[in-house]
């Protein structure tokens, strides 16, 4: 496996990362998956496996842990330093979904923790990661989802756009020099978090997951 062929997926275990974790797994890569819930790893590693039967799929290792612990994170990037080198690809899908609120009734640990997941741990990650990412010509691919300013969003979407918002700046700052950085916006799928924000919804008018992130892949 060459080091350009190592992918870090964080927010491995459900939805769209589950998903583009396993599209990777499956096209060759060695994926680093981390996330919290370590069942969901436990699956996606069964999915990996699965496709390696076949000689074309690649491996994953797990690490379940917190994106927002800065000294597991630190531990991480040291240890993908000195295993592989470097780093192919960084796909950043862990996200806190806070549950819906009137900014008048916001609940202040969902919001401490919407701040601490999806504005301040990639604030952390990208100055960890970038080295590694550099090292191998790599790609950090980052999920849009704009939510920002609609009713009931507050936490998510404010600190979901401020993600964006970093992600674009170091997009700018690294033009020349790399490592590239993408930010795409998925097309509405029918995951776990949705139906929790739209409990209503036609979910057959929803794109498939793995499907969408075939369509994401493509585009790297």
């Amino acid at each position: 496996m060459t080091p350009e062929k190592t992918a870090l997926v964080t927010g491995a275990s459900r939805g769209l990362g589950f998903a583009m974790a396993a599209a990777l797994g499956a096209a060759g890569w060695h994926v680093i998956a981390v996330a919290r819930t370590v069942g969901g790893l436990e699956e996606l590693d069964d999915r990996i496996k699965a496709a390696r039967g076949d000689g074309t799929g690649g491996q994953a290792t797990l690490a379940p842990m917190d994106i927002a612990d800065d000294k597991a994170m630190a531990h991480l990037a040291q240890s993908v330093a000195g295993r592989w080198g470097g780093l192919g690809l960084w796909v950043h899908a862990a996200i806190h979904a806070a549950p819906l609120a009137p900014a008048g009734h916001a609940d202040m640990k969902d919001f401490d923790k919407s701040v601490a997941t999806n504005l301040r741990a990639t604030a952390a990650l990208i100055p960890l990661l970038e080295p590694l990412l550099r090292a191998r010509a790599g790609i950090a691919l980052f999920l849009d989802d704009p939510r920002a300013g609609q009713k009931f969003f507050g936490a998510y979407g404010a600190t979901k756009a401020a993600q964006i918002a970093l992600a674009q700046s170091w997009q700018a700052e690294t033009v020349k020099i790399g490592p590239r950085v993408l930010i795409e916006t998925p097309r509405p799928m029918a995951t776990a978090t949705r139906a929790r924000f739209f409990p209503g919804e036609d979910r057959a008018a929803l794109a498939d997951i793995h499907d969408e992130a075939a369509r994401l892949l493509a585009r790297l």
